[in-house]
């Protein structure tokens, strides 16, 4: 057992304004299952690189073992490789038979080493690189989101390996897998940094009571306040009026006035101002102790959508469906039956590569847009006359520009844009950057952003929540369960899934 020691880490990148870090001390225990929260933009991707040493920082970071990132950067010529080929070049120490050993205890067989790596599957991607990121010893191991893009059944396997495993920090925003694979948290809130025994749950649930106490007692202090101000105001008009007697008086209503009456008037004066100047000081303290109640408290508000009504009861039918690539000799769907009406909120389920995407994409077309390639189909899929939709894909790769320009090029208002991506958490020194600038995070806000900002028949979301923090996918799920608009989404987040859908279609 040994420790990592932050101490007085400070860090922003050269050339902006942003800190991102500022005398932030604390420590871990290597062999902790460490969960690190915190919204997008944090600093948690360039905390990570921190403790690689890929970046110049203030303070001190110490530790007595060595830290391994993941994911590893696959290159485009290692792709039209098979891994056994590459990955003693992602790790120059790694051997095939620890490798072979950690797939087995991700339900893979070793054959997966030896096939094209490019024509496997995300989740048997993931999985490789993970076997070769554990085939190690004396290492601590900096695992940043491993399930974005993932399906269930894939996550299901990450998650119960590394629950059998220790001595890493796990970046994710699935509940579900922090509550199942950590048992310490890393939580960078909104002005501090703590670090708390338990896993997401018991933290959310230790944070949502901090925050009710804090938030009493900052009401406390501001009754405290007003009530003192009001008392120091009353006390200082009381001697200003008095100190103005001293001067001048009626003799027929002050008869029994004497030329020492100016002296206790004088007295009473000053002991009244020192009175006043007491409750002022009461005052300070209060404020002070009022001082950084709120700082941390992250404030999940209320999110709206303009969800159209229809003509049509029936917005999306398909029925029989099936579609094939006209270079591929094996269908991408086959038999696929359903209707959409509306106030259903569809969720889209099957493994990757079961053409959940690409049925989106053909029902994308019945309203107009393109299909990227030649298909071949059978069945129906059809869509209601002069449907509005409002899309998130699950790409950002093409995300580039300022945000007028962007709200421009769609039609979107730009303060009503302003204003969710601040609901969002996105901070406004964030909205003078070029959005190819922003985290994965920030680029997935702005889509989701603009599909909010769209009224529209139906919502269609594709993966919409890879990469977004745990603050905002609660806020979506209020959103969603508070409006009820009509959607058919892909989501593999099992818990934000169970929570918004009203039926679910298994491909």
């Amino acid at each position: 057992m040994s420790l990592i020691s932050v101490n007085g880490l400070t860090f922003g990148y050269d050339g902006s304004a942003d800190i991102i870090f500022e005398n932030v001390s604390f420590s871990a225990d290597t062999d902790w299952r460490l969960g690190f929260i915190g919204r997008n933009g944090k600093g948690k991707t360039t905390f990570l690189r921190l403790l690689l040493g890929e970046y110049e920082y203030s303070g001190s970071i110490s530790a007595s073992v060595r830290f391994r990132y993941f994911p590893y950067r696959v290159t485009d010529e290692m792709r039209e490789k098979c891994a056994a080929d590459f990955i003693g070049e992602l790790r120059p120490d790694c051997e095939d038979w620890r490798v072979i050993c950690e797939l087995s205890l991700l339900g893979e067989d070793a054959d997966i080493l030896y096939r094209k790596f490019g024509l496997l599957s995300l989740g048997q991607r993931t999985k490789i690189l993970l076997a070769v990121l554990f085939a190690g010893d004396n290492e601590f191991l900096l695992i940043d989101e491993p399930t974005n893009h993932l399906d269930s059944t894939a996550r299901e396997k990450v998650k119960e390996y590394l629950a059998r495993k220790s001595g890493f920090i796990l970046v994710s925003h699935d509940r579900d897998l922090l509550d199942a694979c950590t048992d310490h948290v890393l939580v960078l809130n909104k002005q501090s940094i703590e670090v708390q025994n338990g896993n997401f749950s018991s933290w959310w649930e230790n944070k949502e009571r901090a925050d009710k106490f804090a938030r009493a007692q900052n009401e406390k202090h501001s009754k405290e306040i007003r009530k003192l101000k009001q008392a120091a105001k009353r006390a200082s008009d009381w001697a200003d009026k008095n100190e103005r007697t001293k001067i001048g008086y009626d003799p027929i209503k002050e008869n029994d006035r004497s030329i020492s009456t100016r002296s206790i008037i004088g007295a009473k004066t000053k002991k009244m101002q020192s009175r006043v100047s007491n409750i002022e000081k009461r005052i300070g303290r209060e404020i002070e102790e009022k001082e950084g109640l709120l700082s941390d408290i992250e404030e999940i508000r209320d999110l709206k959508l303009t969800a159209l009504p229809h003509h049509r009861n029936v917005l999306v039918n398909v029925r029989g469906f099936g579609l094939r690539y006209a270079d591929a000799e094996t269908p991408v769907l086959d038999d696929v039956t359903f209707e959409l009406r509306q106030g259903d909120r569809i969720a889209l389920v099957g493994g990757n590569g079961c053409g959940k995407s690409t049925l989106i994409r053909r029902i994308l077309k019945s309203t107009g847009a393109d299909m990227p390639a030649e298909t071949l189909e059978h069945g129906v899929c059809e869509t209601a006359s002069g449907l509005i939709v409002s899309y998130v894909d699950q790409d950002t790769s093409g995300l580039c520009g300022n945000l007028p320009d962007f709200c421009d090029g769609r039609g979107i208002d730009r303060t009503l844009f302003c204003t969710i991506l601040r609901q969002l958490g996105l901070e406004r020194e964030q909205f003078v950057k070029d959005i190819a600038e922003l985290s994965e995070g920030q680029k997935k806000k702005v889509l989701i952003s603009a599909s909010l900002c769209t009224p529209a028949h139906l919502y269609i979301w594709d993966e919409p929540l890879n990469y977004i923090d745990v603050f905002s996918r609660m806020q979506l799920e209020a959103l969603l369960l508070g409006c009820a608009p009509t959607m058919l989404f892909v989501e593999h987040d099992a818990r934000f899934r169970d929570a918004v859908a009203t039926k679910t279609v298994m491909l």
